[in-house]
């Protein structure tokens, strides 16, 4: 039996124990359903292998072929990840398009006993899903935009907004980037990855109730953030963080440790800038970090490079911005200001709420 999928939010409430992407590595790792575990009936190298012999020698040598190499991975999974599973487990498996490598899998868990279905249309029905939700349909709920120049700790605020009763999107979490160019934390998911990690969060918002995001650019790292929300940010009312710079200074080399803490890195980062940046400075600025030096040269960033950029890019934001004093931004300090921030969202909600 195959479920259709028809809202991004029924996927939780189906009640599967399991959910099973049974497609190639490869495929998995650029994106797959939440939650669902890899078990691939065919690796990224038998895939190829039944492709080419689908085109140049026979589909049924291909199928054959394919055959074969499904039943040896399937018991591979059996006698593997599932052993432990009872005669109660039910999962849910799916493919790319619903068809064979979910269908054939499915068929062997359902001799064992075992009460398996499968998605009507696999994954691409899944992805179809996520790109209404985040291409067609109009963003869901009003948006508010935490703004404040580089290292006013806004994300940090953004992330203690929740248990203040605001809800968030965190777009640099879900991009695994900080949104600058010494913002990287790893590897940032695949562009479908993000989307979906997107989609689902937007899934799971009130609609009638505001949802703040950080000030971003309209890619954060290498994630390109959708047409109809990147809008709604450049259209939203803003909350500006007001810090001065020597606060701001302190509060990055404390946020970007693991940046300073590896010099090769960080060296290669300050190169990058060359660019827009005369030789000396450059020159300047690796010598702060060679010696460790590390608050005054991200005061030096702020003051020659990030802070320029910033008022650029705000300039078109002038309307609607309130701003909100920061002067401390050390660790103890940030609970309060979330409280003002969230203070002014909720007002900012109740005025929307009494427009006509």
């Amino acid at each position: 039996m195959a479920v259709t999928l028809t809202s991004l939010s029924q996927i939780a409430a189906l009640g599967f124990d399991d959910i099973i992407d049974v497609r190639a590595p490869s495929e998995f790792a650029e994106d797959h359903v939440p939650g669902a575990i890899s078990l691939p009936v065919l690796d990224d190298e038998e895939r190829a292998r039944v492709g080419t012999i689908y085109k140049q020698v026979s589909p049924f040598d291909a199928r054959k072929l394919g055959a074969a190499l499904v039943a040896r991975n399937a018991a591979d999974h059996i006698a593997g990840p599932l052993a432990d599973r009872d005669g109660a487990w039910r999962p849910l498996v799916y493919c790319w398009r619903g068809g064979q490598r979910s269908g054939s899998f499915a068929t062997i868990l359902g001799q064992i006993g075992w009460r398996v279905e499968t998605v009507a249309g696999g994954y691409k029905a899944f992805r179809q899903l996520v790109v209404q939700a985040l291409y067609d349909a109009p963003f869901p709920c009003p948006v508010v935009v935490l703004d404040g120049n580089t290292g006013s700790a806004k994300t940090e605020v953004l992330n203690l907004l929740p248990a203040r009763g605001v809800q968030v999107l965190d777009l640099e979490g879900m991009a695994n980037h900080r949104g600058s160019l010494f913002g990287a934390m790893g590897p940032q998911p695949a562009q479908k990855g993000f989307e979906t990690r997107l989609a689902m969060a937007i899934a799971a918002l009130d609609p009638t109730r505001p949802v703040v995001v950080e000030a971003e650019s309209a890619k954060v790292g290498q994630c390109r953030l959708p047409p109809r929300l990147w809008r709604a940010m450049q259209e939203a009312p803003r909350i500006a963080l007001a810090a001065p710079r020597a606060a701001r200074a302190e509060y990055l080399a404390r946020a970007y440790a693991d940046v300073t803490a590896d010099r090769a890195r960080l060296a290669a980062t300050l190169e990058a800038l060359r660019p827009w940046h005369a030789g000396e400075i450059i020159e300047d600025w690796l010598r702060l970090a060679e010696a460790g030096d590390f608050v005054p040269l991200a005061d030096q960033l702020m003051d020659l490079h990030y802070d320029p950029r910033y008022a650029r890019h705000r300039s078109r934001f002038e309307v609607g911005v309130t701003e909100v004093p920061a002067p401390d931004l050390a660790p103890g300090a940030l609970p309060g200001l979330a409280d003002r921030v969230a203070g002014i969202v909720h007002a900012l909600a109740l005025a929307e709420g009494d427009t006509p």
